[in-house]
């Protein structure tokens, strides 16, 4: 039996399809969107971040498993791409797509802990991460994939990520999941103290 899921949203295909017009390959493939529905669907009036929203792949599968009284905000630098998310999710009011750089946002936000945080960009993963982390609610899950070798990875990518993986397992705030599954993910959950 394939892991690969069946029930594809349809905003998730329209995102695909924003996504393979530009050429981008390295958006959320369909297995980590199912991962990313399922784990929207336990967080129900959940607040949800998203960093890198791309063409919205990860987007509308994070829609499709948040409840009616949840909301997501998806913060991405490109507005290109941005725009075209908006067009692949339409008008859904639990989402807000920021066009934004994602430390000077989170340096300025005040706003709830998040239940749910999806990092599919560079900055969450090897910048920004501590200051992320901060803003997990107790219990809050963070989820981060692209972590096993691609083609379109820079020179120093893989140092990176070796580094990321050794610190974020050793971080006694979080119990964590490497999956080497995918397209290589850490699943992590911020624990009560």
């Amino acid at each position: 039996m394939s892991d690969e899921p069946t029930q594809i949203p349809a905003r998730a295909r329209a995102a695909r399809g924003f996504s393979q017009h530009l050429g981008f390959g390295e958006d959320s493939d369909e297995r980590t969107g199912a991962l990313l529905r399922s784990l929207a669907a336990t967080k129900p009036d959940g607040h949800l971040l998203e960093l890198g929203t791309g063409a919205g792949v990860g987007t509308a599968w994070l829609l499709d498993g948040m409840s009616a009284g949840s909301r997501l905000v998806s913060l991405d630098r490109n507005p290109e791409t941005t725009e075209l998310a908006r067009k692949a999710v339409g008008d859904d009011s639990r989402v807000e797509l920021v066009v934004t750089d994602i430390g000077e946002w989170l340096d300025r936000y005040d706003g709830p802990p998040f239940d749910l945080v999806f990092v599919d960009t560079y900055r969450g993963k090897f910048i920004a991460r501590a200051q992320l982390l901060e803003w997990l609610a107790p219990g809050g899950i963070y989820v981060a994939d692209h972590l096993l070798p691609h083609p379109d990875w820079a020179p120093d990518q893989q140092a990176l990520v070796e580094t990321f993986r050794r610190e974020i397992v050793e971080d006694r705030s979080l119990a964590v999941t490497v999956l080497n599954w995918s397209s290589g993910l850490v699943l992590a959950t911020k624990r009560s103290l």
